[in-house]
């Protein structure tokens, strides 16, 4: 475990000495839930829109893409060590593999907590409140911390599969097609076309749901256990991706 978080404290250390590598990722979300909220505030006057405040709409997919970003820069920082020759150097320490891939996933934690409060103040700022009980915070967190996790796994997968730069592009790319063709901007019942079926199909969709489910109405508890179930499928799945991506380093 001592590996584990020397790993995670270094890779967080990093954030300061290298803020032009973390900042931008953090100012992202806050840009969309500005510009969103502020761009669409009257699409709540459309007939079967879930809230009356859109900030309440726009506010999850910005804490969601935001945490995401926060696993994803944990991918780009491997990349550098990768690169540099000093991951080479931690895998010959005597340590597990897994110790090597939770202190990445640590720090993408850390990360993402920050980028989650962070959101979610500026989120309030601008009108967002959470409907009935205080239950829409917390899930907001677990659907933010969820997204992380998913982000660190296909990240360092991805790094360590493509060591290099190329794997950023891809990191990136997947994730905004993943976040972008669920109902993040539209209720899929508003929805024409064929983004109807893709978003439907999309299993973050569902971890949505999990953001939102405090600030909107018409999501119940099922929603809820649908969408943590699919967080933790879908995290299992990018540990075994990230996990036999490190495996390959050793061919």
């Amino acid at each position: 475990m001592s590996a584990s978080l020397g790993i995670a404290t270094r890779s967080l250390r990093n954030v300061r000495r290298l803020p032009s590598a973390f900042i931008p990722a953090l100012l992202m979300p806050v840009f969309q839930v500005v510009a969103f909220s502020g761009t669409y505030a009257g699409v709540t006057q459309i007939p079967g829109f879930p809230t009356d405040r859109s900030v309440n709409w726009y506010l999850p997919m910005a804490v969601t893409m935001g945490a995401s970003f926060a696993g994803l820069g944990t991918g780009f920082s491997m990349i550098r060590d990768l690169q540099t020759g000093f991951y080479d150097r931690l895998r010959m320490a005597p340590t597990s593999r897994r110790q090597l891939l939770l202190g990445p996933y640590i720090a993408a934690w850390v990360r993402a907590c920050i980028a989650v409060v962070l959101v979610t103040i500026f989120g309030f700022a601008l009108g967002a409140r959470p409907v009935g009980s205080g239950v829409g915070t917390f899930s907001l967190f677990i659907a933010g911390i969820g997204m992380a996790t998913i982000g660190t796994g296909w990240g360092l997968g991805l790094a360590y599969r493509f060591r290099d730069m190329r794997a950023a592009a891809i990191m990136q790319l997947t994730l905004f097609l993943g976040l972008f063709l669920t109902d993040a901007q539209t209720p899929i019942p508003l929805m024409d076309g064929w983004l109807i079926y893709v978003a439907r199909w999309n299993p973050l969709t569902q971890v949505l749901d999990v953001a939102r489910i405090g600030f909107i109405d018409g999501i119940n508890g099922r929603d809820l256990l649908v969408g943590i179930f699919i967080m933790v499928a879908i995290s299992a799945g990018a540990w075994l991706f990230a996990f036999t991506g490190l495996a390959r380093l050793d061919d």
